[in-house]
């Protein structure tokens, strides 16, 4: 596996962290926009009738994916400030969503078998090894046998360019986490043991780079 460096951040640090970061979460766009735009792409998300959301953020991408269905949606996240900012983008679609502010667990209070994606965007760098192969757990067990496991993250550049900006983004989380908002470059297609991949993209926007994964439970 791709040397991962540890979690940078405590579970207390990064829930401070993003309720005081809030809505400026939203000015990662300039790196994330592109990726998101594929995972939209490739995850028929015209066809979800029930998506979980693992880091539901300010609720900007949820937006996106309620606009194209009908489905139900619930979304949770360790951040007070998050969960209220999705509430407010997310009041038109009030009847089809659930909101939770989550205690950092990575075990989800909801049924097996019972969403069709599982979608989490820019969550999994920031958690330890063990937290991301649990919360792949979790969406092999929430995830109906046709459902889709739909993630993005930051990972390892490619390119002269990008692999700077790799060590210096990794220069950052080594001298303080908090500059980087505990995230750091995984290699999100290497947990995905026991998984069929149906896509995978690595996406570099003004350096930065981030994976695009759709997966299918085998």
């Amino acid at each position: 596996m791709t040397q991962l460096r540890p979690r940078g951040l405590t579970q207390f640090e990064t829930e401070r962290f993003y309720d005081s970061f809030g809505i400026r979460q939203d000015k990662a766009g300039y790196y994330e926009d592109v990726t998101l735009a594929g995972l939209m792409r490739f995850a028929g998300f015209e066809a979800a009738t029930s998506i979980v959301e693992f880091g539901c953020g300010t609720g900007r991408f949820a937006e996106e994916m309620l606009c194209l269905n009908n489905a139900s949606y619930w979304g949770c996240d360790v951040s007070t400030t998050m969960i209220e900012l999705s509430r407010k983008r997310l009041v038109q679609f009030a009847e089809r969503v659930t909101l939770v502010k989550s205690s950092g667990d990575v075990s989800l209070p909801l049924p097996d078998d019972s969403a069709d994606r599982f979608v989490s965007n820019y969550v999994l760098d920031i958690l330890s090894i063990e937290e991301i192969e649990s919360v792949l757990c979790e969406a092999n067990r929430i995830l109906k046998p046709d459902g889709l496991l739909c993630l993005t993250g930051l990972t390892f550049g490619k390119g002269l360019f990008s692999k700077a900006w790799t060590a210096f983004w990794n220069l950052r989380f080594d001298l303080n986490p908090k500059w980087v908002g505990g995230c750091r470059p995984v290699a999100l297609r290497e947990f995905l043991v026991g998984w069929e991949l149906v896509q995978h993209d690595v996406v570099t926007a003004r350096g930065i780079s981030s994976e695009v994964v759709v997966a299918r439970k085998r």
